[in-house]
């Protein structure tokens, strides 16, 4: 037999694994990881959808398990730490074959007789050697010792799914793109537990539970607390039904009793391990509604639970046994998911706070939870523009919801905050030095400001939490860095912002913006374009860091200035005085601190325009940037997806287009 080592150095001997194992032995449970990862976690919802952005996995019936690879010594545990290499070390084992340096996440599954996962069978795997157990490995964390986390997650995927060589029980979770109804309704078809939908872009968050990842059930399934059985009838030994609750702060709340989904020699072990914990009184506080002798339990035991769906009172209906669980305890069973009741809109809860102070309404004050924090949010319904009627609230909203499209341009770059507290009538003020005073989980970044002699404590907008904190702060447009701290001197794209005079008609915006597009072909350079949400377009191009401000710049210099020379209508005078109504190519947004409104970002003017991506097809007259507001943008992200992720992912050669636009 193949040797499998742990993370510790212990070896899985033929006799270890020969012995039948339970999930609550004495071996289970006496190793537990002080240090361990944490797993990203889904937020239910409550029915399929079809976007171009989303991707779509089956949802594994068995135990969520991270994997710590390094070639020498294998870690894998459940989501709060406790060693699974003892209770399955055929799975231990196939890791330590994998020969690289990983760090995966994904489920450990039992197949039963039809090849479909059973949670009942894992939990007595030693019981039926011929059954197949898989570890379907979904995400990786790192490998090489090179951190993913960050890495969009269809990169992730990609990286995992050439890198993982397979084996008998190692095996790719593998997804489709898109089409999560059609996937869903196969997965009922097959009478699975259902389907995790996934954004493309979603980065790794590790132990929070967002709404990037959401689950879909078939069956409507929880884990309870078994807080005590009733007595056997008939023909049946040990025990009738058990009795299940959960805590709700802190308290024990009865959720119903099942006594169906054992099999004898269940209903033997289990009885068995309940005995321990036998109590004369009942762990619960309200009278339970039973019509036979019950003995009580310390709430300690947890298992899982299919029902058909909750009554008003919160109890389920025909709850099924399905069997224990070793990777939550008891006083994490806090709630019920059914999928009647849920609901993917706002993934992130908002919870609405009313009080009085001095006989008056504290009205508008919330909190919004997201990556574990709390967002103290006020004054949301403080209207930001006038004639439209939107209010602070709707800005929160929008960004709430368009979170995961913005994030990655924002992630790792100090943000120069324009803050408009008093909405889009007032000019508003540039607020650079805000990390200081933020809340503790805002990550920030000292910065030496040449002009001024003295350090700048810059935000980095890198989660949910924080850019909610930054629109509750009045910041209806945001703007980052065109680098990131790690290369603060070498900006990820360069750009050519296209910038009117006041009498200029956006359909001339669009004949500058053509014209640098063709001095860009010419040069060789990929590009990219959005609306700047207000009069303008931006054009960027990609560059991946590779060179300096210093080294881009005169790239973008000679294409402003080829761009003045042929096109009549363009100039490179800044002063709108001298620019005599003509079409301003700034090329000097490409400095070492010179922000722009990020793409997706909304903009404080007329309408609540949003700055978005268009192909280059698109850009031709007629084309109006208030077509992309805070009310059609999300029908529109349905339909395009993101059409700016190559801004992030592709690099132009500057000196061979360099060497192309001198010939033009």
């Amino acid at each position: 037999m193949k040797l499998n080592r742990a993370g510790n150095g212990t070896k899985f001997s033929a006799d270890l694994e020969s012995r039948p194992l339970s999930v609550r032995s004495s071996v289970a449970r006496k190793r537990k990881f002080t240090e361990f990862i944490k797993p990203m976690l889904a937020t239910l919802t409550d029915e399929p959808f079809d976007h171009a952005d989303w991707i779509f996995e089956l949802k594994w019936d068995g135990y969520r398990a991270v994997a710590e690879v390094d070639g020498r010594s294998v870690k894998l545990y459940s989501r709060n730490g406790l060693s699974f290499s003892e209770l399955y070390p055929k799975v231990a084992d196939a890791l330590a074959g994998l020969n690289s340096h990983f760090v995966l996440d994904g489920e450990i599954v039992v197949l039963d007789e039809n090849g479909k996962p059973s949670f009942q069978k894992l939990q007595q795997f030693s019981n039926y050697p011929s059954l197949k157990i898989v570890y379907y490995v979904f995400d990786c964390l790192s490998y090489q010792g090179k951190d993913l986390k960050d890495l969009p997650l269809l990169e992730r995927k990609k990286i995992l799914r050439h890198a993982l060589v397979e084996n008998e029980v190692v095996k790719y979770s593998d997804h489709i793109e898109r089409a999560g109804i059609s996937f869903f309704k196969k997965a009922v078809k097959m009478n699975l537990e259902g389907v995790m939908a996934k954004h493309a872009n979603s980065l790794y968050d590790l132990g929070r539970r967002t709404g990037n990842w959401l689950k879909i059930k078939n069956h409507n399934s929880n884990e309870a607390v078994i807080a005590g059985y009733t007595s056997p009838r008939a023909s049946r030994q040990y025990f009738g039904a058990l009795i299940l609750g959960i805590f709700v702060k802190g308290t024990l709340k009865y959720i119903g009793h099942t006594g169906t989904g054992f099999t004898d020699s269940i209903l033997k072990d289990l009885h068995r391990k309940m005995q321990p914990l036998v109590r004369k009184r009942s762990p619960f506080d309200e009278t339970i509604p039973v019509n036979t002798s019950v003995t009580w339990l310390v709430p300690k035991l947890v298992c899982n639970v299919k029902f058909t769906e909750l009554t008003n009172d919160g109890l389920m209906r025909h709850p099924v046994f399905m069997g224990l669980r070793i990777d939550k305890k008891a006083k994490e069973v806090n709630h019920v998911e059914s999928k009647m009741k849920a609901t993917r809109k706002t993934p992130a809860k908002v919870k609405k706070a009313t009080g009085k102070t001095g006989g008056k309404d504290q009205i508008n004050d919330e909190t919004l939870i997201a990556n574990g924090h709390r967002v103290k949010l006020t004054n949301q319904n403080k209207v930001y523009w006038p004639d439209e009627g939107f209010t602070k609230g709707d800005v929160v909203q929008y960004y709430n919801d368009i979170s995961s499209y913005i994030l990655p341009y924002l992630k790792d770059r100090p943000q120069s905050l324009k803050r408009n507290p008093d909405g889009i009538k007032n000019k508003g003020f540039f607020h650079k030095d805000a990390g200081a005073n933020a809340p503790d989980w805002v990550k920030h970044v000292s910065i030496h400001a040449e002009s001024t002699n003295r350090n700048v404590e810059y935000i980095l907008c890198n989660n949910k939490a924080t850019l909610i904190y930054l629109n509750n702060l009045g910041c209806i447009e945001i703007n980052p860095w065109n680098s990131r701290i790690k290369k603060p001197d070498n900006p990820d794209y360069l750009i050519l912002d296209i910038d009117p005079s006041e009498n200029n008609s956006f359909d001339e915006v669009i004949d500058v913006t053509l014209f640098v597009k063709d001095l860009l072909d010419k040069a060789g350079a990929t590009s990219y374009c959005k609306t700047s949400g207000a009069t303008g377009m931006h054009i960027y191009v990609p560059l991946h860091g590779a060179y300096t401000y210093e080294q881009a710049r005169p790239f973008a210099e000679l294409v402003a200035n080829r761009c003045t020379e042929q096109c009549a209508i363009a100039t490179t005078e800044r002063s709108l005085k001298k620019r005599k109504g003509r079409i301003y190519v700034d090329y000097l947004q490409n400095s070492k601190g010179q922000t722009l409104s990020s793409v997706y970002s909304l903009r404080p003017v007329p309408g609540a325009t949003i700055s978005t991506p268009l192909q280059w097809k698109e850009v031709k007259h007629g084309l109006t940037p208030k077509a992309f507001n805070i009310k059609t943008i999300h029908k529109r992200l349905s339909k395009t997806g993101d059409l700016f992720q190559g801004v992030l992912k592709d690099r132009n050669n500057l000196a061979k287009c360099l060497r192309n636009l001198e010939k033009v």
